[in-house]
C-alpha cells in the first residue's frame, strides 16, 4: 500500500510553494485480566494521510482518509485554498527550509514476534492467580497491551521518510482494604511501556511482578501516614518521569512560551529571553531531549514534519540552553530547538510536543545516595498530581513512601505527598544516580492542544535527590 502512495504522490500537483503528505496507519491490540477473568480483548486501527502546504509564508492542512488519488488531490487543493484564503491575515512566517533526504526507522525486536492474544491472556491469567488469597485484597489487575505505528512522509522537496514502530506496556494494579482504608500499588502499564517486541515483557519483569505488588499494597495498610514537615525526598525513576513531565517537558515547549496554549493548557513560567542565562536547576541537572535511545517510546528518526532527529541538550549544569520547539516554532521565535514536531494522527497538524526527555546519570549508587541522606523519605510511582497554568506550583502524591533514617531505609509509609515550586525545586538537587540507577520509562497519555492530541513521551532518569522537601501524608 505505502509503495502504490509513493507513487500517486508524484502525480499529485500544487501551484504551492512546498507540500508535504504524511501517511499513518495505526493499530492495537489490548488484553485485560481483572480478579482472574479475562475481559474481552479490545483491537484498534485506523489509516488516513495528512496534506500539508506553505504558500507565500502561510501553512495549512487538510486530513483524508481517502486515500486514493482523487482524494488525495482534493485535499491537497483544499489545503491550498485555505492557505490562500489565511494569506492577507497571516501572522506567522512559515517559510522554512524544506527536509529532504531518505530514512527509514525501525522499533528494536520488530523480528522477535509477540506471543499471540491467547498466549497473552494466558500469561495475564498465570499472574492474576499468583495474587495471594487474602481477603484485604479486593481488586487486581493485569495487562498486556501493544500499539504499533507506520508512517510514510514525502514531500516535494524528495525527502522519504518511512518509519515502523511497535510499543508494548505489561502492567499490573493491586488494591488491599481492611475496612477502613485502601492502598493500591502498581507496577508498568501505561506509565512503564517501551518500544520494541516480546523483550519488553521479559525486561519490564511482568512475570512474578502480581504478588509482589499485591505485598506492597498490604504493607501499604498496615503503615503509618507519611509524617509532615521538610525533609530530603529520594525520587526514584517511576515518580522522576512524572516531575520531569510536568516541571521541565511542559514549561520548555515553546509553543507555550510563545502563548498558543494559554486558553487550554496554560502558559510557562519560562520566557523566551531566559534561553542561555536562566538557571533552572542545581549545577548537577543535565537534561536531554534524545530520541536515540532505542527502547523509549518516542525514539525516531525523524518528527512529522521531517526534521532530523538527534540528541541534544535543553539544560546543561543547570544552565536553560534551549526550547523543546520545532521548526516553526524556532522559525517564530528565532530560538534553536529540537526535531520535535509531532502528530498523534493523520487527522492532526504536528505542534511542539515532549518527546524523549531525560536527565543525564551522574555518579552515585543507590547505597550512596541513601547513605547520604541523615533524614528523609524515597517515594515512587506517582498516584496525584496539580500544577498550575504556568507549571510552576506544583503538588505531587506517590504510592509508595519509606523513610531514611541516618543513611539507612526504614519502614514504609503510606500517602506520601510533596510540594514545591519548579523555579526552585530543580535548583535544589542535591544528588543524582549513577546508571545503575537508570530507567527508561514512558507514558502514551500525553494531552495538549486543540483539538486535543493524545501522544506517546518518553522519560528515563536516574533516582534523584532533593534537598528539604515540603512532605505531608493524607489524612489520618
Amino acid at each position: 500500500m505505502f509503495e502504490r502512495l509513493k507513487q500517486q504522490f508524484s502525480t499529485l500537483r500544487s501551484r504551492a510553494d512546498f507540500h508535504a503528505l504524511r501517511i499513518v496507519r495505526q493499530s492495537g491490540e489490548h488484553c485485560r485480566v481483572r480478579r482472574n477473568v479475562a475481559e474481552p480483548p479490545f483491537f484498534s486501527s485506523d489509516l488516513g494521510a495528512m496534506l500539508s502546504v506553505r504558500v507565500n509564508g502561510v501553512e495549512a492542512y487538510a486530513a483524508t482518509s481517502d486515500l486514493s488519488t482523487a482524494g488525495l488531490q482534493h485535499a491537497l487543493d483544499l489545503a491550498e485554498a485555505r492557505a490562500r484564503l489565511i494569506t492577507p491575515y497571516n501572522l506567522v512566517d512559515a517559510r522554512v527550509a524544506p527536509p529532504q533526504g531518505r530514512a527509514d526507522y525501525r522499533s528494536p525486536g520488530l523480528d522477535q514476534p509477540l506471543p499471540g492474544i491467547a498466549e497473552r491472556i494466558e500469561l495475564l491469567r498465570e499472574e492474576s492467580a499468583a495474587v495471594p488469597a487474602d481477603p484485604r485484597l479486593v481488586n487486581w489487575t493485569l495487562l498486556l497491551s501493544v500499539d504499533r505505528h507506520e508512517q510514510l512522509y514525502l514531500n516535494s522537496a524528495g525527502a522519504e521518510h518511512w518509519q515502523e514502530l511497535q510499543f508494548v506496556y505489561p502492567g499490573a494494579s493491586v488494591t488491599a482494604f481492611d475496612g477502613h482504608d485502601s492502598q493500591t500499588r502498581s507496577f508498568g502499564g501505561y506509565h512503564g511501556g517501551q518500544q520494541g517486541g516480546a523483550e519488553v515483557i521479559r525486561r519490564l519483569g511482568l512475570r512474578g511482578a502480581a504478588p509482589r505488588v499485591a505485598d506492597e499494597a498490604l504493607q501499604l495498610l498496615l503503615a503509618p501516614n507519611t509524617p509532615e514537615g521538610p525533609r530530603d525526598l529520594l525520587l526514584m525513576p517511576e515518580q522522576m518521569m512524572l516531575q520531569i513531565h510536568e516541571s521541565i517537558g511542559h514549561p520548555l515547549e515553546l509553543d507555550r512560551i510563545l502563548g498558543d496554549e494559554r486558553n487550554y493548557a496554560g502558559t510557562s513560567f519560562i520566557r523566551q529571553e531566559d534561553f542561555g542565562h536562566y538557571q533552572y536547576g542545581s549545577a548537577l541537572l543535565n537534561v536531554s531531549f534524545d530520541p536515540g535511545i532505542p527502547e523509549e517510546l518516542a525514539s525516531y528518526g525523524h518528527d512529522d514534519d521531517g526534521s532530523a532527529a538527534r540528541k541534544t541538550l535543553l539544560i546543561e549544569k543547570g544552565l536553560l540552553l534551549r526550547p523543546l520547539g520545532g521548526a516553526l516554532s524556532q522559525q517564530r521565535s528565532g530560538l534553536p530547538g529540537v526535531a520535535n514536531s509531532r502528530a498523534c494522527s493523520w487527522n492532526r497538524a504536528p505542534i511542539d510536543r515532549m518527546a524523549n526527555l531525560n536527565i543525564e546519570p551522574g555518579d552515585q549508587r543507590l547505597e550512596q545516595l541513601v547513605g547520604g541522606i541523615e533524614r528523609g523519605i524515597l517515594m515512587t510511582t506517582n498516584r496525584s498530581w496539580s500544577i498550575d497554568d504556568a507549571r510552576n506550583k506544583f503538588q505531587f502524591g506517590c504510592e509508595w513512601g519509606q523513610l531514611i533514617e541516618n543513611g539507612e531505609l526504614k519502614g514504609v509509609v503510606k500517602n506520601p505527598n510533596y510540594r514545591g515550586i519548579s523555579a526552585s525545586f530543580w535548583r535544589s538537587l542535591a544528588a543524582v544516580g549513577d546508571a545503575s540507577t537508570f530507567e527508561v520509562l514512558g507514558t502514551p497519555f500525553c494531552g495538549k492542544g486543540e483539538p486535543n492530541q493524545v501522544v506517546r513521551v518518553g522519560h528515563a532518569s536516574p533516582a534523584c535527590v532533593f534537598s528539604q522537601v515540603d512532605v505531608f501524608g493524607g489524612a489520618a
